[in-house]
């Protein structure tokens, strides 16, 4: 039995090893040596965005716990990695390269930096012990609009390649946005793995502050799943990130942190005399502001407000007056539910954790790269070509350039054919069932005619005499990744089911390895 090919990143790492070996004891060891780990890591995912856009929020959502700092003001003002371990930690990586720890000091609260100067860190570093970063090491940045360009352009080193300094210290980007400002184009025009090409495939766009894009009003989620819709469909938007998903950050943090006492307090004003309530939520001042009216002071009023938002509680007090919650935790799955967090924490699993091998190959060698360009010692040329090979061979690369190109609009298909291929591609996740969209419940046999009928069609598409010589490669590929998966049911059974949001960002399947097949991209 002839043994599967070695996987990408089992090639990309014996590059780097090799590497090392020409470089050995040399200034360039300590790029190769994180280029090495780098493999080994969890995937790297930074959430960017304008200053209050809800960066810190969204994090402490997704972890559950409030971990980042919160405030009316620019809390971020140092890049900060949170990771998963044992016991909460915090450590900052200085600029001169040392390594220091620092008290933990408070959840939800800024850091005691013992004197230094946030232009004397390159990051500060959180562990904590959470399911969701398992998957993911979660990057806060400060906002690209900052008050200082000290502050943007932290920022944008951390995010944006440079070719003289080799890649940025992330894989991916969560991109918040409150609309589509002209910052928002001309950075996620700016993140990008290659000057000459544009990367949607490892950026996924949020309408943040989702219950404020229709001021705070029973149908605000609506509205902003709407808004986020149109973004999706807008070329120019397609062409710069892989989707656009509504979240009410706010409001999935609270979910996910909701404590009795604050269901209490709720509950007092759900239960208050007709009209009292309504006329408390009017505005934020007058709910604050407000006389007596309730057990309520202003104090804890205030409190509620900071915590829940206008909107919040105003669904709070709804969901508890239908009897749709009637206990802390059945209030916490509804707003956790109606916040839009679920289906971005589903898509940050299919779309990234699913392709985390691939991103954090490419991060690799992109650093390797950077090593040879600015290290060409005569052994180099050989690596040089070495590296070439697998960036050109590999068919994960080839599906993740496809994918781009298909969402700039590039290629003369059809709409259908655009929306098929991507999805084939594993544009709405790389499970195979997801990539192969067969019915719901459809048997063994079923889904294999699903598999055989795509091939076929790519097949007949790449030789019809109206495809250009780029369709004709687009199709090429496109039929490798579908000879891929029509293997990997036939020989190994594969599970179909579709990428299901959980606690952590974990994969549901990859597809099969082999000659002619596409790579596992679990």
């Amino acid at each position: 039995m002839t043994p599967a090919p070695p996987t990408l990143v089992n090639r990309v790492r014996g590059l780097v090893h090799r590497a090392c070996s020409v470089y050995g004891g040399g200034p360039a060891m300590p790029d190769l040596l994180a280029a090495a780990a780098r493999l080994d890591e969890p995937l790297r995912v930074a959430i960017a965005g304008r200053i209050k856009a809800g960066k810190s929020t969204l994090l402490n959502a997704l972890v559950g716990q409030e971990l980042a700092a919160t405030d009316a003001g620019e809390c971020t003002r140092v890049v900060t990695w949170y990771r998963d371990g044992h016991t909460y930690r915090v450590g900052a990586q200085l600029r001169s390269g040392r390594r220091l720890g620092l008290p933990p000091g408070p959840t939800g609260g800024a850091p005691d930096l013992q004197g230094l100067s946030a232009d004397e860190i390159d990051h500060l570093m959180v562990d904590w012990p959470s399911p969701a970063l398992r998957e993911m090491t979660l990057i806060d940045t400060p906002g690209m609009d900052s008050l200082t360009t000290e502050l943007s352009g932290r920022t944008t080193s951390t995010l944006t390649p440079d070719d003289d300094e080799g890649p940025g210290a992330v894989d991916a980007v969560v991109y918040l946005m409150r609309h589509m400002h002209a910052t928002d184009v001309s950075f996620l025009e700016a993140f990008r793995d290659d000057p000459a090409e544009r990367r949607p495939i490892n950026t996924i766009g949020v309408l943040a502050r989702a219950d404020e894009v229709g001021h705070g009003r029973p149908g605000a989620l609506d509205s902003a799943a709407r808004v986020a819709g149109r973004y999706r469909e807008d070329p120019r938007v397609r062409a710069l990130c892989q989707t656009v998903l509504p979240v009410a950050g706010l409001l999935a943090a609270t979910a996910a942190t909701l404590r009795e006492d604050e269901f209490r307090a709720l509950g007092l004003l759900a239960a208050a005399d007709d009209g009292v309530a309504d006329k408390l939520l009017l505005t934020a001042n007058r709910f604050v502001a407000a006389g007596t009216e309730l057990d309520l002071g202003p104090a804890r009023r205030a409190a509620l407000l900071e915590r829940f938002g206008l909107f919040g509680v105003r669904l709070s007090v709804q969901l508890i007056d239908s009897g749709v919650a009637t206990t802390a935790g059945a209030l916490s799955r509804e707003l956790l539910h109606r916040s839009g967090l679920s289906p971005f924490r589903e898509a940050l699993t299919s779309r990234f954790a699913g392709r985390a091998e691939v991103l954090k190959a490419r991060s690799a060698l992109r650093a390797t790269e950077s090593v040879l360009r600015r290290y060409p010692v005569p052994a180099a040329a050989a690596l040089m070509h070495e590296l070439e090979l697998v960036t050109a061979g590999a068919h994960e690369f080839a599906e993740i350039r496809l994918l781009d190109t298909l969402r700039t609009g590039a290629l003369m298909l059809t709409d259908a054919e655009r929306a098929t291929a991507e999805r084939l591609l594993g544009g709405e996740g790389v499970a195979p069932g997801t990539r192969l969209g067969p019915p719901p419940g459809s048997t063994r046999e079923e889904t294999l005619q699903v598999a055989q009928a795509a091939l076929v069609q790519w097949q007949r598409r790449a030789e019809h005499p109206s495809s250009g010589r780029d369709v004709r490669e687009a199709c090429r590929v496109l039929v490798r990744t579908c000879e891929g998966l029509l293997l990997g049911v036939l020989e190994n059974g594969l599970p179909l089911q579709r990428a299901v949001p959980n606690t952590g960002f974990v994969s549901n399947g990859g597809v099969a390895t082999g000659p002619g097949r596409v790579a596992d991209c679990s």
